[in-house]
């Protein structure tokens, strides 16, 4: 007994002497991390994890539902689709053909309307806002300074970068996109609570927009400037722009990063909601966007997001990931896990893809290689109803 006692009372002093160093050495936010994330058994952000934090809702207005096509699940999956559903763990697969949904399958007691986190296919969704806030008349163009509305912002370059510099990924600011490391400074964003000070803590210290460089931080500063510019959270401005007039069928969540009336969205991520509404994404800009003959976006700006800013970075745009496969033009949302929405206009087709995990991503090619299995398969249940 004796030796418990000793047991727990230096337990107790070592633990207290962790937590008070944290503190000394800035890593308190790790606290956050290991209760939400590290204490249940995983090792980054996982698809349920909004349960874990606070969360402003983006609100719905009158449903549309999608249509559901005569061939609704008329053909199975293939034997190569089921199989890396399964490896991946798979929890929505979609495809709407036409505007209908024509296959839809769920998995791991996941539905129609369960939520999951939408990861970077938020990026998307900011980038739309950025143009509805210009279109609005909120922020000037994509030419306009940071620094207009964030005169404090720091670095060499701070003077120079642009909002349009943020969305296309050419900011210059200084980031790390190490999901798994729970020192890095996308770690650190994702649970600490005062991530406007995160990001204002950090510099511009490259010349921006001269390449191409993934960054979340320039999709979270870019969502501060829409935020700053339009007076209203995110989530609000979200809502009444795009998820009411769209017709999404369920309120959505969005991650903030405390719970007061001051907490910001973690904008570069972290939307909860469903395959069916995150594919509204993909048909706006299939439609150049228009939804109901009402132009929600300018059709210029979504013609320039969806270009390539630098040819030596084909593989991106202003928010949306961009690709040619089998000659077919494609753009799509991705999200860490292998969270896709992906659009390819020439067929009218838009497949959605939610699950635990991510295929293959290798330093030679930005695309990973699930994402060519599922429009592979995806084209070949299709192709096997025409034989038919």
């Amino acid at each position: 007994m004796q030796f418990l006692k000793k047991f727990f009372k230096w337990f107790l002093i070592i633990f207290g002497c962790i937590i008070v160093l944290m503190y000394v050495f800035d890593v308190d936010y790790l606290l956050r991390a290991v209760r939400t994330i590290y204490l249940k058994g995983y090792t980054t952000a996982y698809l349920e994890d909004y349960k874990e934090f606070p969360n402003r809702t983006i609100k719905k207005g009158v449903a549309q539902p999608w249509a559901i096509s005569k061939e609704y699940n008329s053909v199975p999956a293939t034997d190569v689709l089921n199989k890396t559903h399964q490896k991946l763990q798979t929890i929505a697969f979609l495809i709407i053909k036409k505007d209908s949904i024509w296959h839809e399958s769920y998995f791991d007691g996941f539905s129609a309307t369960s939520k999951s986190n939408s990861f970077s296919m938020a990026k998307s969704v900011v980038s739309a806002a950025l143009g509805k806030a210009i279109m609005d008349g909120k922020i000037k163009s994509l030419d306009q300074k940071v620094v207009d509305f964030f005169p404090e912002l720091k670095g060499k370059f701070a003077k120079e970068v642009t909002v349009g510099d943020l969305s296309s990924m050419a900011s210059g600011l200084s980031w790390d996109e190490k999901y798994y490391s729970p020192f890095s400074i996308v770690t650190r964003a994702y649970f600490d609570d005062k991530l406007k000070e995160v990001i204002l803590g950090l510099n511009i210290k490259k010349k921006p927009g001269q390449s191409f460089e993934y960054l979340s931080g320039a999709t979270q500063l870019l969502a501060m400037c829409i935020e700053k510019a339009t007076g209203k959270h995110l989530s609000d401005y979200v809502s009444e722009s795009f998820w009411k007039p769209m017709g999404a069928e369920n309120d959505a969540l969005w991650q903030v990063d405390d719970d007061s009336e001051n907490g910001i969205e973690k904008a570069y991520c972290c939307i909860a909601s469903n395959a069916r509404d995150f594919a509204r994404f993909g048909k706006l800009y299939k439609q150049n966007g228009k939804w109901n003959g009402q132009q929600l976006l300018d059709s210029a700006f979504i013609a320039k997001s969806l270009k390539p800013r630098f040819a030596d970075s084909p593989e991106y745009g202003y928010g949306w990931w961009l690709h040619t496969i089998k000659g077919k033009k494609v753009f799509y949302m991705r999200g860490h896990l292998g969270q896709f929405v992906i659009v390819i206009p020439e067929d009218d087709i838009i497949i959605v893809r939610l699950g635990h995990l991510k295929g293959l991503q290798t330093e030679t090619d930005p695309h990973s290689n699930d994402l060519y299995t599922y429009i592979e398969e995806a084209y070949k249940m299709m192709n096997s109803k025409k034989k038919k």
